[in-house]
C-alpha cells in the first residue's frame, strides 16, 4: 500500500550475505566502506556528514556573537525608564529636554555597537567634535527598529557631523528638504518596544477629554537595577568604580556605558527621579560629580585639559567637597582600557555627543 505524503526510507548498507558481489556498500552518510566492515548507520538528514543540507545566512551567527555582548535594554531605553513614572505610566508633561537627548543616544548606542565612526581624516581636529563627519562602517542590522531607520538615513544621506544629525533627527531645522530625517514618535516606539521585553505594559487612560495610552513598570526589577547602577556610579566616594555600577561581565563598554547612562539621564532631566531617594547633601553632591564626569568626556582624548573647543573649561565652580576626583579619574582610566586604540573613531563618537549635551540649556 502507498503511504501518503512524503516519506523518509533508511537504508542501512549491504552485506555481502545479500550481496555476494565484491563491489564496497555505500552508507548513507556518504562515505564509502569496504564490503563486510562494520559500519553505523546515521540519520540521512544530517547536514554535517553529508546529508541534506541547512540554508542558513553567516550574518546570523556574528549577530548571535554579538547579542552576548549587548546589554538587554538599549540606552534609549534606560533613559525612557528612569524617565517614566512607576504606576502612572507616563513623563512629565513638562520635560522638553528628553525627545532631544534620545536622538543623541541613538548615536550613541549605534556608536557603541561599532556602527558609526567618525571619518578617518587628520584634518578633523581643527573642526569641534560636534562638527565632525561621522560615516557607516558596519551596515549590519541591530534588530532595534530605530537603531536600524537611523543607520539607513546615515548609510544614504550626505556626510554630516553628530550635532547636525542630532538636529536633524529631533526636527530641529529650518530646511525643509530636511524635514524627513526627522524620527517621530521616539518616546511612544521606545515604550513599545519595553512592553514587547516585558519590562513595561500598556493601559488607557482618560485625561478629561482625550483618551491616552500609558505604559505603567510591569517588571520593577529591571527599573530597580538601572536605578542602582546610577547611584552607585554617583554616590561612591571610593577610587575604584563599584561594580554594582556596571553591568554584568562580558557586556561591551561596561563602563562607557555606565557614563553616557548617568549623563544622558542628566542631560535629559531624568536624573533626578533616580536621586529621590538619596539625602539633599547626598543628592546634590551626585549632580555635581555627574556634572565632572561629563566634563571629563566631553573632550577627545577623555579626561584631556587642553582642546580647541570650548567644552574643556566648562566645570562647575566650587565643586562640592564631598566629590571624588579620583574616583572620575578611575573612571576615565578604565574608559581608556575599553576602548584600545588611542584613535578609536567609534569612541570619538562619544565624546562628542556628550559635548554636545553639555551646551544643552537644561544644562548651562
Amino acid at each position: 500500500m502507498q503511504a501518503s505524503g512524503l516519506s523518509r526510507r533508511r537504508v542501512g548498507p549491504s552485506t555481502s550475505e545479500d550481496n555476494p558481489s565484491t563491489t564496497p556498500s555505500v552508507p548513507t552518510n556518504g562515505t564509502t566502506t569496504p564490503s563486510g566492515s562494520s559500519t553505523i548507520t546515521s540519520h540521512a538528514g544530517t547536514a554535517m556528514e553529508g546529508g541534506n543540507k541547512i540554508a542558513f545566512d553567516p550574518r546570523d551567527l556574528d549577530s548571535e556573537g554579538e547579542a552576548q555582548k549587548m546589554p538587554r535594554l538599549t540606552l534609549m531605553e534606560e533613559v525612557l525608564l528612569l524617565g517614566l513614572h512607576d504606576r502612572q505610566g507616563y513623563l512629565s508633561f513638562w520635560n522638553d529636554n528628553i525627545s532631544y537627548t534620545l536622538r543623541g543616544c541613538i548615536i550613541l548606542e549605534l556608536a557603541l555597537r561599532r556602527r558609526i565612526a567618525m571619518v578617518k581624516d587628520s584634518g578633523r581636529r581643527r573642526y569641534p567634535l560636534p562638527d565632525r563627519i561621522i560615516e557607516v562602517i558596519d551596515e549590519r542590522q541591530t534588530g532595534e527598529t530605530l537603531l536600524d531607520e537611523a543607520l539607513k538615513m546615515i548609510k544614504t544621506s550626505e556626510p554630516m557631523g553628530v550635532g547636525s544629525w542630532i538636529d536633524l533627527m529631533s526636527g530641529e531645522t529650518w530646511n525643509v528638504m530636511k524635514i524627513g530625517y526627522q524620527l517621530k514618535q521616539v518616546r511612544e516606539r521606545l515604550a513599545k518596544g519595553l512592553v514587547d521585553k516585558g519590562v513595561l505594559r500598556t493601559e488607557k487612560k482618560n485625561f478629561l477629554l482625550f483618551d491616552m495610552a500609558t505604559h505603567p513598570v510591569a517588571d520593577s526589577r529591571t527599573k530597580e537595577d538601572v536605578v542602582t547602577r546610577v547611584i552607585s556610579l554617583l554616590s561612591s566616594r571610593t577610587s575604584s568604580i563599584p561594580a554594582s555600577a556596571l553591568l554584568k561581565e562580558g557586556i561591551q563598554y561596561r563602563h562607557l556605558r555606565a557614563v553616557t547612562l548617568v549623563c544622558a539621564a542628566y542631560a535629559a532631566s531624568v536624573l533626578e527621579n533616580a536621586l529621590n531617594r538619596l539625602s539633599y547633601d547626598a543628592r546634590e553632591a551626585a549632580f555635581s560629580r555627574c556634572d565632572d564626569i561629563l566634563a571629563e568626556f566631553c573632550v577627545w582624548p577623555f579626561g584631556a585639559k587642553e582642546g580647541s573647543g570650548g567644552s574643556q573649561t566648562r566645570r562647575r565652580e566650587g565643586l562640592n567637597g564631598n566629590t571624588s576626583v579620583d574616583g572620575v579619574q578611575e573612571l576615565v582610566r578604565e574608559a581608556r582600557k575599553e576602548q584600545g586604540d588611542a584613535e578609536d573613531l567609534c569612541v570619538e563618537i562619544v565624546a562628542a555627543v556628550m559635548e554636545v549635551y553639555s551646551r544643552m540649556d537644561s544644562l548651562l
